[in-house]
């Protein structure tokens, strides 16, 4: 896209700017000259017989303060960005100013957190200050999608973290992966892949069946030999999944489906991806540049401690080494 980049649209802002002020400066100027055209100081005009337009000079203390005003404006765009390229003497910015406050925050945080560091995610998990901030963080950041109950959203695609199944896999590590670098779906289009519409229908029966839903036996076992020849290279044989891949476990009841198990949505998930099924595109971004890395530490021990996930090895820390470096 820089090959469509042009300078021009800075310079015209520049140009406008910059001739706007001193236009105004220079009728300021010569208004002030202009004579009367008529010696009573009228312009000349006459309305309705008797009406006359006198020519008074502006207030001088509106004068003053209109010239302040273009001085002002002239100060203000030498300090400041607003003449196209020229990023101002001061050099400001919004993006500067909003992670200079933010680097103030996390210093004033940083006592608060460091009563966290070296402890494990079962640790964390227990300490009621430590889930109080979690809940808090959780809240603000999370519970737009993943719902104030961290259940989820069928309709929006948002998994319930309170399930015991994890796509990516409910480890204290997968956790934290998960919130530091977002989760991009990974499942293709697999129509072209399974064959005909009959094909995909098949497999969508035996998926069901995995699931222990309701299904048609006929088609499902039809749709087995196509199941473990294409879908079984990441859901596994057994349609157990690997959380190594974002596959999830498709014998986990309904779980995985996001409340919408049925041969329709399976079979739709099959033919578009899970990038956008039944128009849900399911993709989580990266928290790790807005959260430091003592806040990730407690979020996911917040969200490991809402019931889903799995447990954690007591000498496994929850708390990274960067937060510690950074705490102390």
């Amino acid at each position: 896209m820089s090959d469509f980049k042009s300078s021009f649209w800075a310079i015209f802002i520049g140009v406008v700017v910059l001739v706007g002020i001193i236009f105004n400066l220079w009728l300021l100027f010569f208004n002030g000259k202009v004579k009367p055209a008529a010696q009573d100081n009228t312009t000349g005009h006459v309305w309705d017989e008797n009406l006359r337009e006198f020519n008074n000079p502006m207030p001088r203390w509106w004068v003053v303060m209109f010239f302040l005003l273009c001085v002002f404006g002239l100060i203000y765009f030498a300090l400041f960005p607003g003449l196209g390229f020229y990023q101002g003497y001061l050099n400001w910015s919004s993006q500067k100013q909003f992670d200079e406050e933010m680097q103030q925050g996390d210093q004033a945080i940083a006592p608060i957190y460091a009563a966290f560091a070296g402890k494990t995610t079962e640790q964390l998990a227990k300490d009621k200050q430590a889930m109080d901030i979690g809940d808090r963080l959780f809240m603000n950041n999370c519970a737009q999608c993943h719902g104030s109950d961290a259940k989820g959203a069928a309709q929006g695609g948002f998994p319930d973290l309170t399930a015991k199944t994890w796509i990516w896999g409910g480890t204290p590590q997968a956790i934290h992966d998960t919130i530091t670098n977002g989760r991009i779906p990974v499942m293709p289009p697999q129509a072209p892949s399974v064959g005909t519409p009959d094909d995909v229908k098949n497999v969508a029966n035996y998926v069901l069946g995995l699931a222990g839903m309701p299904n048609d036996p006929a088609r499902a076992a039809l749709g087995e030999p196509k199941f473990k020849t294409i879908c079984a290279a990441c859901h596994g044989a057994d349609g157990k999944g690997n959380p190594q891949l974002g596959a999830p476990n498709l014998t986990a009841g309904s779980k995985w489906f996001l409340g919408q198990p049925s041969e329709e949505f399976i079979t739709k998930m099959i033919n578009e991806g899970n990038g956008n099924a039944n128009g849900i595109v399911r993709m989580m971004p990266a928290w790790g540049k807005k959260f430091t890395p003592a806040q990730i530490d407690v979020l996911t021990a917040y969200v490991w401690g809402k019931g889903g996930g799995v447990e954690p090895t007591a000498a496994a820390p929850a708390v990274s080494q960067a937060a510690s470096e950074q705490q102390q």
